[in-house]
Order: C-alpha cells, then structure tokens, then sequence
C-alpha cells in the first residue's frame, strides 16, 4: 500500500508539472498570436514526440520527457550585419552566435517577412516574453489563495500545548531544569495545556503572532484571559524577561540568533486555520519575499548539496530541490498518516511552490531564460530612445544573439547545479513529517 501511495503521489505531481508547463508555454504561445508572430510548434515535454497534431501553421504535441516544454517562433534573432543568415565563422564563440541566428530563421517561409519576432516593438516582445512566467504567478496565486481561504493552513494558535516547568535560556540548548531554576510564569499562573487564550492584558488576540509579539514586549504583572472546557478563566502572571530566539517576521526564527524579551513560558498549539484574504495576501507576500531570498542564497548552499549528495552531510530543510526531489515529496505527502484532505491540501501547496519557482527563476535577467529575452528588449528600447533624445540615428534592433557564448556558460552553470541536485534528491533526499 506505501509504494502504491508513493507512486500515486508521483503520478499526481507529474500530472501538476506538465500542466503548469502548459501553461506556462500557453501564456507564450497566446501573446505570440496575438502580436502576429508565427509559432510553428508549441510543445510539452522533450525527446521524442509522443503525440502532435496541426492545426493552422502550429504544431501542438507531447513529448516523452516531461521535464520542460517550449514554443519555437519565427525570428527570436535578426539577421547579421550582411542581412544573410548562411554565414559562417571559424571562431567557436562567433559560431555560437551565427548556429543561435540561423536556428531562428531555418523554418522561414515566404509571407514570413512580417511576421518574425525580432521586428515587433520592445514592448510587445518583453509581453510574450514575460507572458509565461507571469502564467505561472497568476498559476501559484490561484492555488495559494484557494487553498487558504477554503481550507487553511498549519498554523500556530492561540491554545496552549505544552507549559514549560522553568525558566531556560534558550541558548542553553537544554530542556531539562535544574537545581536553581525559576519556574516558569506560564506554570507558577495556572496555565495548562488546552487552554485557549482569548485576551492578553485586556486586549482580545485571535492570532499567535500578535500574542508572541505582546508577551514578549511586556514585563511584571500580567493578566491573561483563557477558555478551559467552555469555561472562561482569569489567570495572573508575573512576566520575566528571558533570552529567546529572534523572529524573521514571517512565522518563523532566526537559527543562532537570540533577543532578550518578556517570557511567559507556553508552545502554541498547530492547527489548520482558514485564512482571510487579506490574511492570505499577506502570506503571498512572505512566499514571494522568501523565494527571492532564496534564489539570491542559491549560491551559499552550494557546499551543503555537495556534502549531501557525495560527503553524507545532513540534507537541510532548506535544501534546494529539483524536480525529481519535488516528485519525492509528492509521494511522501500520500503517505502520511493525516486526512486525505490535508494531503490535497499539501499537493496543491507543492505545485503551487513550484510555480512560483518556476517564475522567479524565469525572470532572472539571464539568456535562455525567458527574463533575458526581456532584458535585451529594454535594452533595446533604451538605446532607442537615447538616439531620438540625441537626435541620432536609430541604431536597429539589439542582436541578442550576440549574448549567446554568455547564454551556453549560464545553461552550463545550470545544467550543473541541476546534476548536482539531482544526485542530492536521489541519495540524500529532503523529507517530510
């Protein structure tokens, strides 16, 4: 039953990718149209083609690897400065450039003249470009959005479960007391594990957050409003000041790094609770100020994948992950021992965090990615509009073939991070609890 889970799982996450890479082709594939751009194919998946069919000058179709997708349009590059296409230079980087330009042409037929990708305005260009990451966002927003307003998400509450029997700095690292502890306010007021605290010195909190915050800015004397068995209670507490972990603001805390605060002495309860859209706004917010922390850290866990996939170094939560360790998890989530709504719900959230991966890593200003192609087209626009300021002549489109050598060391880069993460989720794979 585990493995059947497992590959149910896998299956249901493949299933999510190949949509979202639709779509996100999809949102290319439109634009494209729109703007009179001919797209001779517009495929999901590489290697070999399992289905296609044409319909007007497009051919649509499946492929056998489900790992990416694209479109091919008619012109992604200008012609060079001879207007020919069939040039040829011995220069291996020169080369890069004139294979990258002639690929751009090499299905041109006649009529094909106005409808080549590099002779629309900027503007246009940096739409279709941008069309299929932004695809992905409105793809990654939906999901998030649904899911936590409908459902809800794990979150810390207000109710108690746990009430800690002293005082411990939690630099200490140790959850024992000992001789010469002070016991802890939470303990010495009353409080026990159940309770739901409704109000903190007379101001009513419905969000573990806002309780955390107010603790930890008060001190002495401190009134506490609980709900025990239905049954309201006023509680008393004599708030200390402790050392305690530092926040990051977005839920969660900063390893290694402690403030001195007001301390009361109680673990929140978890629990699946409905947000507000203006809540859940909020959270999106914190996902997408996240992800870009994450992207600019990418480089800094390089040491720490390397250590797990070859050293047998701890695998951190943090990890980064490909696809094939995504699928993983994608099998775990089936496999945990909680309802099949709350695994739905984790699904939705994997493929939706992917999603939002797959935009942010787009719109890095880098060739072949699709922020490249938008960079080179404000570039574009930039030196045009300097020349009509200065009264000089148009300088004509930028050749973004130029940037190819820079493109294949950037897919290299990539295609070794992407090797290197891949070992990782196979011998070392992130887990899930």
């Amino acid at each position: 039953m585990t493995i059947l889970m497992t590959i149910l799982g896998i299956v249901v996450f493949a299933i999510g990718l190949l949509v979202s890479i639709a779509w996100h082709e999809l949102g290319h594939l439109s634009t494209a149209k729109l703007f009179g751009i001919r797209v001779p194919q517009y495929m999901v998946g590489f290697g070999p083609t399992v289905f296609s069919r044409k319909k007007g000058d497009t051919e649509y179709g499946v492929k056998a690897i489900p790992l990416g997708g694209y479109i091919r349009m008619i012109g992604m590059f200008p012609p060079g400065p001879d207007g020919r296409i069939e040039a040829r230079s011995t220069s291996p980087w020169r080369g890069m450039i004139e294979d990258a330009r002639s690929a751009a042409f090499e299905e041109l037929e006649p009529g094909d003249e106005t409808r080549l990708f590099y002779t629309r305005k900027p503007w246009k260009r940096v739409i279709v470009m941008f069309a299929g990451p932004f695809m992905n966002l409105i793809l990654a927003v939906a999901i998030f959005l649904g899911v936590m307003m409908s459902f809800g998400m794990n979150t810390q509450t207000t109710t108690v479960s746990k009430v800690s029997d002293c005082v411990i700095a939690q630099s200490e690292n140790r959850t024992t007391c000992e001789k010469g502890d002070k016991a802890a306010p939470a303990k010495a007021a009353g409080l026990e594990p159940g309770d739901k605290i409704l109000a903190y010195n007379g101001v009513q909190v419905d969000q573990y957050d806002v309780l955390q915050s107010k603790i930890r800015d008060s001190g002495g004397t401190a009134t506490i409003l609980v709900e025990r068995d239905g049954v309201r209670k006023t509680l008393h507490a004599d708030v200390i000041r402790n050392q305690v972990s530092k926040t990051d603001g977005n839920g969660g805390y900063e390893e290694g790094k402690y403030v001195t605060a007001g301390f009361l002495g109680f673990t929140p309860a978890s629990g699946i609770v409905r947000q507000s859209f203006g809540e859940s706004v909020d959270q999106m917010g914190s996902m997408m100020e996240n992800g870009v922390e994450s992207m600019i850290a990418l480089p800094s866990k390089i040491p720490d994948l390397w250590n797990a996939a070859f050293d047998g170094g701890e695998r951190k939560q943090d990890s980064p992950m490909g696809v094939v360790g995504a699928a993983r998890v994608g099998g775990d989530v089936f496999n945990l021992d909680i309802p099949p709504e709350n695994q739905i719900a984790m699904m939705l959230f994997l493929v939706a965090g992917f999603n939002l991966s797959l935009f942010l890593f787009n719109m890095l200003p880098l060739l072949p990615l699709d922020g490249g192609h938008i960079a080179g087209a404000l570039w574009e626009a930039l030196r045009r509009h300097v020349a009509r300021v200065f009264k000089r002549p148009d300088p004509g489109p930028f050749d973004v073939a130029k940037l190819m050598p820079v493109a294949y060391v950037v897919a290299g880069v990539f295609i070794c991070f992407t090797l290197l993460v891949l070992v990782a989720d196979v011998v070392n794979p992130v887990k899930i609890s």
